[in-house]
């Protein structure tokens, strides 16, 4: 158990990289649409490298020619329509909000129960109003309703809605029948028509990326898209058959945005949170511990 916990809050230190980098390429006047599509146009050959071994991508892309409509659609889905709404979402704020606003993806995850044919869990929902709870009070620290804040939470939204439901629908559709990397490259590998169009954007709107953005990009891909995602897949696989533990390695997910604050004050100069602000960020991390133990009661 401690060991998977630790693999946990490893991987949550790797997540907060995605937060960090791209504030940081916004600061610096990079296009966002960029930064968005390099991630998977970075991503994707890395992942082909390393499941060259044993022909593993062969399997993955057999499974792809098989059902190629819903593997694009799902993939567009789980990250075209998750990651380029979260990259814009970094001109809006500084990186730790748009980490804490992004946790909503926790009730929105919930509610798309219904469509694998489960019912709500009632009161792993209510637990998880917490982080929403925590999120309006983060609105405070930005002074109030204003027209970005509105398009900042608009994106957040799009974004939580749209990872857990193209991820769930993949995996559905995978059936174990693949690894998590397998999957991420699939899904990769399908996401990129959509990718090639935002490059596309990025190009005529602000020309060619520079060195610094493609190097940053290729950071996010790395320790992002790899290392946090095989670290946190390997802690939740060490502890799958059992809920209470499952859960406290889930909840490990709150610490993405206790080390994108440290990052962001630290690195980028971001202003420290206000009382309201810390108020809102102990709710939004509260709101994933009290959720994850609350879905561990209910599995149980």
């Amino acid at each position: 158990m401690k060991k998977a916990f630790l693999i946990g809050v490893t991987a949550s230190f790797f997540f907060a990289f995605t937060f960090v980098l791209n504030r940081s390429m916004n600061l610096a006047g990079s296009s966002p649409l960029w930064s968005a599509a390099l991630r998977y146009l970075l991503l994707t050959p890395i992942l082909l490298v390393v499941l060259l071994p044993g022909g593993r991508y062969r399997t993955v892309l057999r499974q792809i020619a098989s059902a190629p409509g819903p593997w694009l659609l799902w993939s567009t889905v789980g990250f075209g329509l998750f990651y380029l709404p979260l990259t814009l979402a970094s001109s809006f704020g500084a990186s730790w909000f748009v980490a804490a606003c992004w946790e909503l993806t926790i009730p929105a995850g919930i509610l798309l129960t219904p469509l694998f044919g489960r019912p709500i869990p009632l009161r792993t929902l209510l637990c998880s109003l917490v982080v929403v709870a925590g999120v309006f009070v983060l609105q405070l620290q930005s002074g109030g309703a204003g027209d970005s804040l509105f398009v900042c939470i608009a994106l957040l939204l799009v974004a939580a809605f749209s990872y857990p439901l193209g991820n769930r629908k993949m995996m559905a559709r995978c059936g174990g029948s693949l690894s998590a990397l397998e999957r991420v490259f699939g899904m990769s590998l399908c996401s990129l028509p959509f990718w090639l169009v935002v490059a596309a954007a990025g190009a005529l709107t602000s020309g060619a990326p520079t060195p610094a953005q493609l190097f940053q990009s290729l950071l996010v891909a790395v320790f992002s898209g790899i290392i946090a995602t095989a670290l946190f897949f390997k802690a939740t696989d060490l502890v799958r058959e059992n809920p209470a533990p499952l859960a406290a390695v889930e909840a490990t997910q709150a610490g993405e945005v206790l080390f994108t604050l440290l990052g962001g004050v630290l690195l980028l100069g971001d202003d420290v949170p206000s009382l309201s602000g810390w108020i809102g960020i102990a709710l939004v991390a509260g709101g994933i511990v009290l959720s994850s133990l609350c879905a561990a009661g209910e599995k149980g």
